[in-house]
């Protein structure tokens, strides 16, 4: 179902967009742009096999409109992945909005998108991602009710997410150092926003030597003050005596240039889509002996409070199946060093499976 098929060049001059949906299986791509309100977004369906396509919407400066498409389509097939494996009734599903958050925000904006979204007739729902609050969705809501991650409801899924991220990390340490005691270790936090901060409140009680570093100094002081972690510089961070490192921030930062430099027994982190290429860094790291923990199993807090508020679960039964992803990851490690396959690989195979079981029982919406 999710086989990346050979694209001829001869298609990417006819049709760039069309190949690419090709290329990762989406059903849908709905590109939004409104002149008034400034406005320009992308939201993509991925697959809705097993269920509606949840996802966030992410705000960020892109450098161009092929660079937020292929972070949407990336993103939006994470979700579908992250959705299944974690045994949710969910497709995936993911937006992007084109713009600086701290300064093209407004009631309108986000009220257009609204519209947008719920021109979909609840086949993909909204929540917040990177560049987006809580408040901002309950601009979006006045349009929609397609929409997740509510003040008053479920609310911010970061605390959620970082439990995941936690247990997780927990389950490789687990098998890479026999005991699944953080106490002691050296962790490396990239990016303490709000799933990474909540990260290093986990590790801080556990008693880990934490070290952070951020793009945006007055958030890394107070959690600094606030921890007693260690402050290291952007680039900085690849290249300290770590067991663990986390990166929490933007993807692809496992690539050529920081797996020659990392020094770490675990790479466990909440940012989606951290192997800059797949097949190559999923292969390099696990060469190196470093156990990943794949990022789309292990940030799925986020998702799973999500799922809690679209089925009228708890907060309670949401923090329950986010310690799950202790168990998850846990397999995932064994299966890949029994099977000698990179964990990005089995947890894909894992993923597909389910849907792939469930789409015999199930035709898309």
């Amino acid at each position: 179902m999710f086989e990346v098929k050979k694209i001829e060049d001869t298609d990417l001059v006819k049709n760039p967009v069309i190949a690419q949906m090709s290329q990762y299986d989406h059903e849908q791509l709905l590109f939004c742009n409104d002149n008034a309100t400034g406005l320009k977004a992308i939201i993509a369906v991925h697959n809705t096999i097993l269920g509606p396509a949840l996802g966030g919407t992410r705000m960020w400066t892109y450098a161009n409109e092929m660079e937020a498409l292929n972070d949407v389509l990336r993103l939006s097939r994470g979700m579908s992945y992250k959705n299944s494996i974690s045994g949710l009734n969910l497709g995936g599903g993911k937006a992007v909005i084109i713009g600086d958050s701290r300064t093209m925000k407004s009631e309108a904006l986000f009220r257009r998108f609204g519209k947008f979204v719920n021109s979909l007739a609840g086949k993909y729902i909204t929540a917040e991602d990177v560049g987006i609050s809580p408040s901002d969705m309950m601009w979006v809501n006045m349009e929609t009710d397609h929409v997740v991650g509510l003040p008053g409801k479920s609310g911010d899924p970061s605390p959620v997410t970082a439990r995941g991220t936690y247990m997780g990390m927990k389950a490789c340490a687990k098998v890479q150092f026999g005991s699944d005691s953080l106490s002691g270790k050296k962790v490396a936090v990239q990016g303490v926003g709000h799933v990474g901060e909540y990260l290093v409140e986990f590790l801080a009680k556990e008693g880990a030597d934490i070290y952070i570093s951020d793009i945006h100094e007055p958030t890394l002081k107070r959690v600094s003050e606030k921890y007693g972690a260690k402050v290291v510089g952007l680039d900085e961070i690849y290249d300290i005596d770590m067991d663990i490192y986390a990166p929490c921030a933007l993807g692809a930062t496992i690539n050529d240039d920081t797996l020659s430099r990392l020094n770490c027994s675990i790479i466990a982190g909440a940012a989606n889509n951290q192997l800059k290429m797949e097949g190559v860094h999923g292969q390099a790291v696990m060469d190196k002996g470093i156990i990943y923990a794949p990022d789309y199993a292990l940030n799925a807090g986020g998702v799973i409070n999500c799922y809690a508020e679209v089925k009228g679960l708890t907060s309670n039964w949401a923090n329950e199946k986010a310690n799950d992803i202790y168990t998850t990851i846990h397999n995932i490690v064994l299966r890949s060093q029994s099977e000698n396959v990179p964990t990005y690989q089995i947890a894909n195979k894992m993923a597909e499976e389910r849907i792939s079981s469930i789409g015999k029982v199930k035709l898309p919406l």
